[in-house]
């Protein structure tokens, strides 16, 4: 101030003063202010001239997450995303409690301002020019939003400039709903998750719909700092914290009541054990791959898939139990894993799949090295493991058998018998003689029993019959018809031999099960359906599982199998009355494996409506006990049934035609007074028709006819 000015206002009064420069001071003020106008102008355009248009929000397409359900769509089971997990929610869909939780935590104002705050950015201007950092937030709802879509959360005048823009475009365009809803969709809640869909999905296993009141202040609180305020972190204690500050501040604004607020801090949060949850995990692991084959991975992070599986739920916690609790059974049997796997046999629609015995479990023993010498390795999917099935196979063979026109009531001879012809029968007490590799099974009981027929000799699981009738019905046509039935690993140029009936080839759990329910449906075969349909993410239906069941047997000889099987008279010589394999009031057909070296334990049975396999053994393929499948699978398969059984109608198999051949041999009857092998009475490979003019022709013949021989001598027969 120049020393004229000063002396002119004191020769004038103030007021004559200030009237006589007022014309100036305006013109200096609305000059300065026109000036900086014209900055900011400059500014705004020069900044907002390569802008996204706001209306971009309705054009861009958000990453969400593909997401794979169980049955009724009510259980996520997996998700599979890369950067982003999300799922789009409208705002109706979301819960009055959850938008003020959020805008109560966020911005008070949100419904009241047009997009900025300035009281909020000129209290953070304060605080940072007090702290000297740009640390202190102003931001709206509306500007969160346009930063996390179009911005980066750099702190410079340029992008806060380009913010302020964009903000004020999107609120004249939008209104405060749709900008709500956009907001809730977008904001990251940490573990990947974006939204608020995925993030109560995340933190509490349920939909945004279904959150409480206090679940919904804890996710509000989340957003401010979503890394500091994890529930799976050092810092769950700040969070409950600011969760109790939002429910405060929503009593104090109207939105809710004492009572609410109250009630609300004392309930105790329940958050998910692992912000990535997987249920079912070999199964879910299973629909992963098998979508990414499908679709590709990227496609899959991205598009927003629902994926409807087969999966039951119900009976599937029923399965995952059973299996846990008969492997700690077999633990002191040295049986450390098992598989089980249920179908409907109807759809084949796979309803639980446990692969071993627990997914989340560490590996056994504590030091193994997963994959090569663990006797347990959790992560293995047994139910597509390739294992040796035992006397499971059986009923294979002796459907080949009936399909050839032996019956049920076809007597064969239970005794002592080498297979290998170059072998004599006379020696064949010896397991090699002069490096010849004979072969002549014994039965699991070390017993011969003389005469039985084909029911009796399944029934009971007896062992030299069944490789009897092998060689009878043929490897190559019992291949086959096993492959016919669902059986996929079984090569019919490699040589299994007569063993093959006592599982000397390869198989899998899914495929046993399913091949079983073939039997049960009386003959149609359908391949294992893992997934119902899926949608897109506006809910269009862009896959559907279509399977159409094939006829691949006879009704009379499924209802043969299925006879022989569930018939607890028959087995009982051998298994008990009250065995693990007999449900009272219930038809169940089940046939019981274990492989040679005691590695592999199997049980496989079913009802018309349900066909289930189980699976006891080591990861490493290390013997256990010298125990069979029925002391160690039947008691999985019996607990798993027993809580299944009470869901459906107690429907029966229907009895097979009593069909008399008009040949002895064939219609169970028997000259005792002139003994001899069935090579004596028929043609193998025409049962049926006329007896062999020379039966010697045959390269067993003799080795049959001398172990009946022996046998005759042996019992006074």
């Amino acid at each position: 101030m120049t020393k004229k000015f000063i002396y002119s206002f004191k020769q004038e009064s103030g007021f004559k003063w200030l009237k006589k420069q007022r014309k100036k001071i305006l013109k200096t003020f609305f000059g300065g202010v026109l000036f900086l106008i014209l900055i900011v102008f400059l500014l705004f355009f020069y900044y907002g001239k390569d802008l996204p248009r706001p209306e971009k929000f309705t054009e861009r397409k958000l990453s969400q997450s593909t997401k794979i359900y169980d049955r009724e769509g009510k259980t996520l089971l997996y998700e599979i995303f890369k950067e982003e997990k999300r799922e789009y929610v409208s705002l109706d869909l979301i819960p009055e409690h959850l938008k003020w939780a959020t805008i109560v935590a966020e911005d008070a104002t949100f419904y009241q301002h047009l997009g900025l705050n300035f009281k909020a950015i000129l209290r953070a201007i304060l605080v940072d020019l007090k702290l000297k950092k740009p640390i202190q937030g102003g931001s709206t709802i509306s500007q969160q939003l346009i930063r996390a879509t179009f911005l980066t959360r750099e702190k410079t005048l340029e992008r806060k400039i380009k913010e302020i823009i964009l903000t004020l475009e999107l609120e004249r365009k939008y209104s405060k709903n749709q900008i709500l809803e956009w907001y809730l969709n977008q904001v990251p809640f940490g573990a990947n998750t974006y939204g608020i869909e995925s993030a109560s999905q995340t933190y509490f296993e349920k939909s945004a719909k279904d959150l409480t009141l206090e679940e919904s202040a804890i996710l509000a609180a989340t957003i401010r700092a979503p890394s500091f305020y994890s529930p799976w972190g050092e810092n769950k204690e700040e969070l409950l914290e600011r969760k109790d500050y939002i429910l405060d501040r929503m009593e104090k604004l109207g939105y809710i009541t004492k009572e609410e607020t109250n009630k609300a801090k004392e309930t105790e949060i329940n958050f998910s054990e692992t912000p990535y949850p997987i249920i079912a995990p070999h199964f879910s692991l299973y629909i992963k791959d098998w979508l990414i084959k499908k679709y590709g991975e990227d496609f899959l992070a991205k598009e927003g898939l629902k994926v409807y599986t087969t999966l039951d739920r119900e009976l599937q916690e029923i399965a995952r139990v059973s299996v846990i609790e008969g492997v700690k059974r077999n633990e002191k049997s040295k049986a450390f894993n098992a598989a089980l796997v249920a179908i409907d046999p109807q759809s084949g629609q796979v309803l639980a799949l446990v692969g071993s015995k627990d997914w989340f479990a560490k590996p056994f023993p504590e030091n193994c090295q997963p994959g090569i010498n663990c006797q347990f390795d959790p992560k293995v999917n047994i139910a597509f493991a390739e294992r040796q099935p035992g006397s499971a196979f059986k009923p294979f063979v002796y459907a080949t058998a009936f399909k050839l026109g032996y019956t049920p009531k076809t007597v064969l001879w239970d005794v002592k018998t080498e297979f290998n012809p170059n072998c004599s029968s006379e020696a064949n007490q010896e397991n090699d003689i002069y490096g010849l590799e004979c072969y002549h099974p014994e039965n699991y009981d070390n017993k011969f029993r003389g005469l039985v027929t084909l029911k009796e000799a399944l029934a009971q699981s007896i062992n030299v019959p069944s490789v009897k009738l092998l060689y009878l019905a043929g490897v190559e046509n019992s291949i086959k018809l096993a492959k016919e039935l669902g059986i996929s690993t079984l090569n019919p140029s490699r040589y299994y031999g007569l063993s093959l009936v006592l599982g000397g080839g390869e198989v899998k759990l899914i495929d046993m099960v399913s091949a079983y329910g073939v039997f049960a449906t009386e003959g149609f075969r359908t391949n294992p359906v893992f997934v119902l349909k899926i949608e897109d993410s506006e809910g269009n239906i862009i896959y559907e599982s279509k399977q159409y069941p094939e006829r691949v047997l006879s009704t009379q000889i499924a209802r043969q199998i299925n006879d022989i099987l569930s018939d607890n008279i028959a087995r009982t010589p051998m298994f008990g009355s009250r065995s693990n394999l007999y449900f009272e009031g219930f038809d169940v057909a089940a046939k019981t494996g274990t492989s040679q070296d005691f590695k592999d334990a199997w049980t496989i049975g079913y009802t018309p409506f349900i066909s289930v396999g189980v699976w006891v053994g080591n990861s490493n393929n290390s013997p256990m006990e010298r125990k069979p499948g029925a002391a160690l699978a039947a008691p999985i398969f019996h607990s798993f049934l027993e809580n299944v059984l009470p869901r459906y109608p107690k429907e029966k198999f229907e009895k097979p035609e009593d069909v008399l051949i008009g040949k002895e041999v064939l219609d169970g009857k028997f000259d005792e007074k002139n003994p001899h092998s069935i090579l004596y009475y028929v043609e193998k490979n025409n049962p049926q028709g006329n007896p062999p003019e020379d039966p010697t022709t045959d390269p067993l013949y003799y080795n049959f006819e001398k172990g009946v021989e022996n046998w005759i001598i042996s019992n006074n027969f």
